[in-house]
């Protein structure tokens, strides 16, 4: 999950010597930074997985700053995605002007271009406008064409993750989350959505506003962190957006969601006929409602997806935030939502469909 808001913090120390030594070198090389080794270090707020900083330096132009991003990678989350993926979907994405450019790498870490962009909030994803910038440059990130097999990686990523969750849970906790039911969920979601005609793309999985940047001036929007991204259903990917919209990580309960905000259907139509419009062809109102009824189905995947890594990231991730309490939201959000979209297909027990299963 993404950052954004920044706190100044000039503690050098903060960042590892072998990235100090290369943005000091970078810095030299620009040739137009006063003094390569007076670099302001600035932590950005709001990441969940690594630590992010913006680093400036004056320039001999007045008022002008040179900036990169260093991004620390969080110990213990290698278990979410493999990171040497990661970084070839960094590049493959910065030589397609995607995103950033790689400017550096070190053990734990790299450099990354400073895009001249704002990051979005969470008010920004409910303003009409630029959802529907988001909704076509979802489309064109979803058409990539991406080094590798296009191989349907989610159901395979929640079996891990089920499996690390229990792992790392003590008893009462993985009862608590009805654990054992949540994987028995697993292959019955997997054998109801695997459709012979489902739209499959590159997907980014993790569409939250502090991943989505936008250039005021040219209206582009760039998407960053590619940390979750691989070959998916499209529709997970839209459905994983829409549930992001109930969140806002820079409250004092960043944890807290509220789905009242989720997009009703006429913004959920309207994200959706954009979206399909994006390659110049008009759809047809059958088009749009089967991919909506689609996405509607998966935001039950992206409640069991991310509460799964709320479980996973309280005992393994360092950074301060109420994972479990987050984690526990987005179970009751499947389960409640479940008899709805689901309906009787594969429930267990009236427990699990009543919604009570992770209160």
């Amino acid at each position: 999950m993404g950052a954004v808001e920044n706190a100044l913090d000039n503690k050098e120390h903060r960042l590892p010597g072998e990235a100090v030594d290369i943005l000091k070198s970078l810095a030299t090389n620009w040739g137009d930074v006063l003094d390569p080794n007076e670099l302001q270090v600035i932590r950005l707020k709001g990441a969940m997985t690594n630590q992010v900083f913006q680093i400036k330096w004056p320039t001999k132009t007045e008022d002008v700053s040179r900036k990169v991003l260093v991004r620390i990678y969080g110990e213990g989350v290698e278990v979410f995605f493999d990171r040497d993926d990661e970084i070839r979907t960094f590049e493959f994405m910065s030589k397609h002007g995607q995103g950033p450019r790689l400017l550096g790498r070190f053990p734990n870490g790299r450099i990354e271009e400073f895009i001249h962009a704002r990051t979005l909030s969470a008010s920004d994803l409910l303003d009409p406008e630029i959802s529907a910038l988001i909704a076509s440059k979802m489309k064109e990130f979803h058409d990539l064409d991406m080094p590798g097999p296009k191989n349907v990686y989610l159901w395979e990523r929640l079996r891990n993750w089920i499996r690390v969750a229990k792992s790392l849970s003590l008893p009462e906790e993985a009862e608590a989350f009805c654990l054992d039911k949540i994987e028995e969920e697993i292959p019955i979601l997997e054998k109801e959505f695997s459709r012979a005609y489902q739209c499959i793309g590159f997907c980014h999985n993790d569409s939250q506003y502090g991943n989505i940047m936008i250039d005021e001036e040219t209206n582009s929007i760039t998407i960053i962190d590619y940390e979750y991204a691989s070959y998916n259903p499209v529709a997970f990917d839209i459905a994983n957006h829409f549930c992001e919209m109930a969140a806002d990580y820079h409250t004092e309960t960043p944890h807290i969601l509220d789905f009242s905000k989720y997009p009703g259907l006429e913004e959920r139509q309207r994200f959706v006929r954009i979206y399909l419009s994006y390659s110049g062809n008009e759809p047809s109102d059958d088009e749009v409602e089967l991919l909506l009824q689609d996405v509607e189905k998966y935001t039950l995947v992206s409640h069991l997806f991310w509460g799964l890594w709320g479980i996973i990231s309280e005992h393994v991730n360092e950074i301060d935030f109420a994972y479990i309490e987050y984690a526990r939201q987005r179970f009751q959000q499947y389960w409640s939502r479940r008899p709805a979209l689901l309906g009787s297909v594969g429930a267990s027990s009236e427990s699990v469909t009543d919604g009570s299963c992770a209160t």
